[in-house]
């Protein structure tokens, strides 16, 4: 599921983890199981829920966090130069609201 930093969930967890939000420009992972995570950490938790062969990512683990956040920091500088930016956000399904928690 997900939520916004800016709701009520977001605002708990931001304090609970005392994250600096003006130097955060990153994906957030949360679970109770296991904690916080960010950039590269966070991208590989979720792709190992991902099918195949995006779930193959995984490999990744063995390079070396600051190595992984690296790379994760180029593409994420760059995604809007190769992929394109949209002039305006979509307005999610009913299906897709249903995975937000606020």
């Amino acid at each position: 599921m997900f939520a916004p930093l800016q709701s009520s969930i977001g605002t708990q967890i931001i304090n609970e983890f005392k994250i600096d939000t003006t130097k955060t420009d990153s994906i957030l992972l949360y679970s109770n199981e296991n904690g916080l995570s960010s950039r590269s950490t966070a991208a590989l938790k979720i792709a190992m829920h991902l099918g195949f062969p995006r779930h193959l990512l995984v490999i990744f683990y063995i390079v070396p966090a600051f190595m992984r956040n690296w790379v994760y920091d180029y593409i994420a500088k760059n995604r809007y130069k190769w992929y394109g930016k949209k002039d305006e956000c979509m307005i999610p399904t009913p299906e897709l609201k249903a995975k937000f928690l606020a």
